[in-house]
């Protein structure tokens, strides 16, 4: 698998594996996922404290366990609490340690914020920051659902690189592509809801990862009726690459270079199905085509 550069020193696969749903399974059913992810060479996989109040980071622990620790990068976020946001010093420092114990990995090579806490102290963040990085214990920082200005606000405060924000993404949610493909139009597609995160991540070497890449606007478009007509074109499309609607779904995402889609399906058999998407170089004309085709706007 082609790998991209998150960091100075990270080299990660295209895909991610996100491991928020292998807490719902069973210990078995997590370590087939987290195996098959492994066999299709993806080697970077996102956790998070929160999910399935820390089991999924449990059972990925013990699906890895004995691995070469070198072989694989873990990622895991924090600062969401029942009802509400938190990036007080004592939470982040916590939260890491806790998700270290968890998955029984030393240490982490991201961590990122969930989602924008309002009531950010930016001292106490570098505070947490410098305490983790300093025991050895996470050896890159980054974002979740930020915003360029939340992202520049935290940056005031701290001596690290912001390595990655992860964002909501995929071919049927397409909003920071929209707004620049229909600058200073009067119409939908043209308002920027996010600041132009888009071209503001790769101006600072931050990886976006793509988070829900099977997501539309109901829920995931496969099941979604309200798409219907998008995904059988979709298909028509996937079939003459010989690959499922969903690797194309990811294929699409993977043509925006600086954009790592995070794969969350506990299938192995979806897992395999979606990696097909690192065989698909669509042309320029291709993907345009099927940004169309899901109903934008090419001005």
């Amino acid at each position: 698998m082609k790998t991209v550069k998150i960091g100075s020193d990270i080299s990660a696969s295209r895909l991610s594996y996100g491991c928020m749903r292998i807490g719902n399974k069973t210990e078995k059913e997590a370590a087939e996922a987290v195996e098959t992810a492994l066999a299709c060479e993806i080697n970077f996989f996102d956790n998070a404290d929160i999910y399935c109040g820390g089991k999924s980071e449990e059972l990925f622990g013990r699906a890895v366990a004995g691995m070469d620790r070198s072989k694989i990068y873990i990622q895991s976020k924090c600062g969401i609490r029942k009802g509400f946001y938190d990036f007080s010093k004592e939470h982040i420092i916590s939260s890491a340690e806790n998700s270290i114990k968890r998955m029984n990995c030393a240490y982490l090579d991201v961590l990122c914020l969930h989602r924008p806490d309002v009531l950010m102290e930016g001292e106490e963040v570098a505070e947490a920051f410098d305490n983790l990085y300093s025991r050895g214990l996470v050896r890159n920082f980054g974002v979740s659902n930020f915003n360029p200005m939340q992202t520049e606000l935290l940056k005031k405060y701290i001596d690290y690189p912001l390595v990655v924000n992860q964002l909501q993404l995929s071919i049927f949610h397409t909003g920071m592509i929209d707004s620049g493909m229909c600058v200073n139009m009067k119409n939908d597609f043209s308002v920027s809801r996010d600041g132009s995160v888009l071209p503001y991540c790769e101006l600072n070497n931050m990886i976006i990862q793509a988070w829900g890449p099977m997501r539309s606007r109901n829920g995931f478009f496969p099941c979604d009726e309200a798409v219907s007509d998008k995904v059988k074109v979709l298909e028509e499309y996937a079939a003459g690459f010989g690959v499922s609607k969903e690797a194309l779904a990811v294929a699409f995402l993977l043509r925006l270079h600086q954009v790592q889609p995070i794969i969350g399906t506990t299938s192995p058999n979806r897992i395999k199905a979606i990696c097909e998407s690192e065989k698909i170089e669509l042309t320029r004309q291709q993907w345009y085509l099927l940004y169309k085709e899901m109903g934008n706007i090419i001005p």
